[in-house]
């Protein structure tokens, strides 16, 4: 059998190159799948979100016809923060549990009753304010205070200057801090 060059050549239904897109996408799968789980997870306060998330950007991946990327996981790690925002956004009324240990808000091991649904509470009133966030608000926001990451990292994983993450972040803050405190005036 004669083939050219650069011609798939089929194996039982897949060509060759499917096969190889999907041992990629199998790679990347074990690889990083256990990241993304974590980040949509510090977002939504969900597991069953999260999963659906992370299978969502997988899906996604193995159903586009695009080029692979520079950067896979850096892309799959974005794709997973948009993907839990864009669902936040989807539930803006989520009743879910606990967004990060990241924030200082009261634990669930707290003392009282009354500390944990203020906690709660106060969760669900950040996971709805940064649902309202513009998409590169958000972002940039989640990346810093729900993942931990630097201005620098930031800025690369983003394609933008520290300057402007500083900028958007100081700015994000100041609405997050306005909106919760509003919250907390309603209360009393």
């Amino acid at each position: 059998m004669k083939w050219e060059k650069g011609e798939p050549v089929a194996v039982g239904y897949q060509t060759m190159p499917e096969i190889e897109r999907a041992a990629e996408l199998s790679r990347l799968f074990a690889a990083h799948s256990q990241r993304l789980l974590r980040a949509a997870y510090r977002i939504t306060g969900s597991m069953a979100d999260a999963e659906d998330v992370a299978q969502g950007v997988f899906l996604r991946l193995a159903g586009s016809g695009v080029e692979p990327v520079a950067n896979p996981p850096s892309y799959l790690y974005r794709a997973a923060i948009n993907g839990a925002l864009d669902l936040l956004r989807r539930r803006k009324s989520s009743q879910e549990e606990a967004i990060d240990e990241g924030f200082d808000l009261p634990r669930d091991d707290a003392s009282s009753p009354e500390t944990l649904a203020a906690g709660r509470e106060l969760r669900a009133r950040l996971r709805d304010a940064i649902a309202n966030l513009n998409p590169r608000a958000a972002e940039m926001f989640t990346l810093r205070y729900l993942e931990g990451l630097g201005n620098r990292e930031i800025a690369a994983l983003m394609n933008t200057s520290q300057a402007v993450v500083a900028v958007t972040l100081h700015n994000t803050r100041s609405k997050l801090k306005k909106q919760l405190k509003e919250f907390d005036r309603g209360k009393r």
